[in-house]
């Protein structure tokens, strides 16, 4: 008998996906809502890196070009993407399985990282983009389904992403600006600050059992 309770078989993947989500958890705990703006920021500065595997100096993306890409990124990272629709005006997506597996369920707010990824690409490529989180592993549904906007006459809610800063050729999209740094170092701060405040927690515990 098949015991569908049986946690996945440990590998690096696996662990580092529990790793970055019970951080991802305890972080959102720590600065609240300030936990999806830095996931944002980091999904910018990561999707541009991403990008210039393949990017072409003399090439403009048409719309099938982007779709493909973003496919492939999540797919290379242990995703399970696919194509479902492409359109002049946006492109929709749908995935089975989570580069951050079932796992994700315990930080929802990594979501954000899809959202900023293929929102930033397609902003730098087409000027503009908006982001529809339709379906989302990481709230239960069943597979997530996301669609992506070239221009804001769409009615569906999204997040957007427009005048996005682009680094300068041959530079690093993580040698971030002193202001990001500072309030990044702040939020680690903070976050740190929580974990000692459990670990001290815990031991208190010990001495009481003891």
């Amino acid at each position: 008998m098949i015991n569908e309770d049986k946690p996945p078989s440990l590998s690096g993947h696996v662990f580092l996906a529990k790793l970055i989500t019970q951080y991802a958890h305890i972080h959102e705990r720590t600065v609240g809502k300030g936990a999806r703006d830095y996931i944002r920021e980091i999904g910018l500065r990561t999707g541009e890196w991403l990008e210039r595997f393949y990017k072409d100096d003399q090439e403009r993306w048409s719309v099938e070009k982007y779709a493909d890409v973003i496919v492939d990124i999540k797919n290379s990272i242990g995703g399970h993407f696919r194509i479902v629709e492409v359109f002049p005006d946006h492109v929709v997506v749908r995935a089975t399985a989570c580069p951050f597996g079932d796992v994700v369920q315990d930080a929802p707010h990594l979501c954000m990282m899809t959202s900023s990824v293929f929102g930033g690409i397609a902003a730098r490529q087409f000027g503009y983009s908006k982001v529809s989180l339709r379906e989302r592993i990481a709230l239960g549904d069943g597979g997530c389904e996301v669609a992506i906007y070239f221009s804001p006459a769409s009615t569906e809610e999204g997040d957007e992403y427009k005048d996005l800063r682009i680094t300068p050729h041959y530079g690093d999209p993580f040698n971030w600006e002193e202001e990001t740094i500072s309030m990044l170092n702040e939020e680690l701060r903070k976050s740190d600050t929580m974990i000692e405040m459990l670990l001290e927690e815990l031991e208190e515990l010990k001495k009481e059992r003891n």
